[in-house]
C-alpha cells in the first residue's frame, strides 16, 4: 500500500480508502465485517463513511452503515489503526426523516455528530466532513451554474464557526468538504484564516474517466492550499468495470437494482466506457484496473474511495494500487479523454 499525507495534518492515509455506501443495502453486517477485514489486513487505514448512508438513502435504513462500522470496531479493537471519516448532510428536502429536513446549522450538526459517534462507538472522528453545500450549486451531476438571487442558505461562516467548535472539543480532529466548487473551498479557507479556525484538509468529489471536472480549478488548490482530492466514484458506479456495457444488467449489481443511479449512463458517458475498455484490453489490463490505476497516479489525489458489493471486487480495486500505467497507455487515455471531455459531470 501507498501512504499519503491528510493535507497539512499529521496522518498519513493509505491511497486507497474503503467506501462504504454499500453496508446495509447490499451488504449484510457480517459482510461489510468481511470487507473491512479484507480491507485493513491489505494495509488500508482510511475508512469513510456517512451519516445518510446507505445508499439509496430511505429512512428505515438510515445510519446502518455506521453502526455495521461500529461493532466491527467494538469486535476489533483497533480504532485508533484507522483513520475514520464521516460526513454531515447538508440540506434535502428528500431527507426530511432526518432532522425534519437537515441543516448546517448548530443544532443540527451537534446532533448528527453525535448520533455518529454513537453508531460508530468511538469518541472522536479523525475527518468530519460537509457532505454537500447549503447554497444551490453545481454539485451531483452539474456542471453549470444557474444563479437564484432570492436563496437563503445558511451562510458557510455560520457552519465552519461549528466546526471549529468540534475541533476545540475534541470530537473531531480534522475538517473536510465534499461536492465543493472551487469557490466554496477557497471561502472555507479564507474564513479559516480571518477567525483562526481549521482549514479543511480534504475535497471530496467525484473524480473518474467520466468526470475529471476536479482538474478545471480544485487541481490547483489542491496543490497550494493542501487540500487534497479524496475521489469517490472513480469507477462512474461501476460503469467503467464494462459490466453494463452492451445493455447488460448483471444480476445483484447496483444500477440493476436501483434504477436512480443514471449519472454515468448517458450515450457519451457509453461510448467514452466503450473506448475505455477496448483500452483496458488491448494492454492486458481489466477495465476495472485501468480506470483504478489512473486516478491513483493523480498527483493532486490524497485518496482513492473503493467500493465493493463482493471480497472478490474489493481484491481487484485494491490491487489497483500496484498497476503501472506506461506513457503509451496514458498518452491515449488524453486522447479519448479529448473525444469525450467530461461526459457524465
Amino acid at each position: 500500500m501507498i501512504y499519503d499525507t491528510l493535507g497539512n495534518t499529521d496522518l498519513d492515509v493509505s491511497r486507497i480508502c474503503l467506501g462504504t455506501m454499500t453496508f446495509g443495502e447490499q451488504n449484510t453486517e457480517a459482510e461489510a465485517h468481511d470487507q473491512l477485514d479484507l480491507a485493513v489486513e491489505r494495509g488500508i487505514n482510511f475508512i469513510d463513511t456517512a451519516e445518510m448512508y446507505p445508499v439509496p438513502p430511505k429512512a428505515e435504513t438510515q445510519g446502518l452503515t455506521e453502526q455495521y462500522i461500529g461493532s466491527w470496531l467494538s469486535k476489533r479493537g483497533r480504532r485508533n489503526e484507522l483513520v475514520l471519516a464521516s460526513k454531515v448532510a447538508g440540506p434535502a428536502d428528500w431527507l426530511e426523516y432526518l432532522r425534519g429536513g437537515p441543516q448546517l446549522v448548530r443544532r443540527h450538526m451537534e446532533e448528527a455528530l453525535h448520533a455518529s459517534l454513537e453508531r460508530l462507538q468511538t469518541d472522536y472522528l479523525d475527518l468530519y466532513q460537509i457532505h454537500w453545500p447549503a447554497r444551490s450549486t453545481n454539485f451531483f451531476g452539474q456542471l453549470g451554474y444557474a444563479h437564484d438571487l432570492d436563496e437563503q442558505a445558511t451562510p458557510i461562516e455560520e457552519t465552519l464557526e461549528v466546526l471549529a467548535d468540534f475541533v476545540e472539543q475534541g470530537k473531531v480532529r480534522h475538517i473536510g468538504v465534499s461536492n465543493e466548487t472551487p469557490w466554496g473551498v477557497m471561502r472555507y479557507l479564507a474564513l479559516a484564516d480571518r477567525h483562526g479556525w481549521p482549514r479543511i484538509v480534504s475535497v471530496q468529489n467525484p473524480y473518474s474517466l467520466l468526470n475529471r471536472s476536479f482538474e478545471v480549478g480544485l487541481a490547483e488548490i489542491a496543490h497550494r492550499e493542501h487540500t487534497g482530492l479524496l475521489a469517490y466514484s472513480p469507477l462512474g458506479f461501476g460503469v467503467l468495470s464494462g459490466k453494463y456495457l452492451g445493455g447488460r444488467k448483471p444480476e445483484g449489481a447496483r444500477l440493476t437494482l436501483f434504477d436512480r443511479f443514471t449519472r454515468y449512463t448517458n450515450p457519451e458517458g457509453i461510448a467514452a466506457t466503450e473506448a475505455y475498455v477496448e483500452l483496458a484490453r488491448e494492454h492486458s489490463l481489466s477495465p476495472t484496473q485501468l480506470a483504478l490505476a489512473f486516478v491513483n497516479t493523480r498527483p493532486f489525489l490524497t485518496s482513492n474511495i473503493i467500493g465493493a458489493t463482493s471480497l472478490e471486487q474489493l481484491a481487484e480495486d485494491i490491487d489497483s494500487i500496484e498497476v503501472h500505467l506506461p506513457d503509451e497507455v496514458l498518452d491515449a487515455i488524453e486522447a479519448i479523454h479529448r473525444r469525450y471531455s467530461n461526459p457524465c459531470p
